[in-house]
């Protein structure tokens, strides 16, 4: 009899140390952790491979030349493809800072905006409505919408018709 008293009192404490053990805090990732964490979950679900209905690429026509945009995959490429499936999109695009071709898309998409070094070729979401072609670089907080596919700086500048003022810009699929 003491033998099974001495059992189940041993059998108790295994059990009360495995509700303690439960009820500890699992710790969590500092502030700034948490969002390189949320950043790197973020680009890993940046290709559109995820969605067989998603595009991987849409075009880009300027003055009857025409590039393509290789897509990421996130909230504001995909409401870009939904309205793209409905008609092109045709919007005036203006120079600013001598590094990009900014204009209004004149509806708004989805953000998920962050700290962005931009390159040549980058095509971003700024503001929720506005779409900015680069040809240069800037450091902003932005929504990534793709990279344009292009030859030769000297072409992607010819085709934006970079530092020449206000141009037609049509998106389509």
């Amino acid at each position: 009899m003491k033998t099974f008293l001495n059992i189940l009192a041993g059998l108790g404490a295994i059990l009360m140390f495995l509700a303690l053990l439960s009820c500890t805090k699992v710790p969590q990732p500092s502030t700034a952790q948490g969002q390189e964490e949320k950043q790197e979950q973020n680009e890993q679900k940046e290709t559109p491979e995820d969605d067989p209905k998603m595009p991987d690429k849409i075009k880009i026509s300027i003055s009857g030349e025409t590039l393509l945009i290789a897509l990421v995959n996130n909230d504001a490429t995909k409401a870009l493809v939904s309205a793209l499936r409905q008609a092109p999109i045709t919007y005036t695009a203006s120079d600013y800072g001598g590094f990009e071709k900014v204009g209004s898309l004149g509806r708004s998409l989805p953000t998920s905006n962050s700290q962005i070094t931009t390159q040549a070729g980058d095509v971003i979401l700024y503001n929720g409505n506005q779409i900015v072609l680069f040809y240069g670089s800037n450091t902003w907080s932005y929504t990534r919408i793709g990279k344009m596919e292009y030859e030769s700086m000297d072409k992607l500048k010819s085709f934006l018709k970079a530092g020449a003022g206000n141009i037609s810009v049509t998106l389509s699929l």
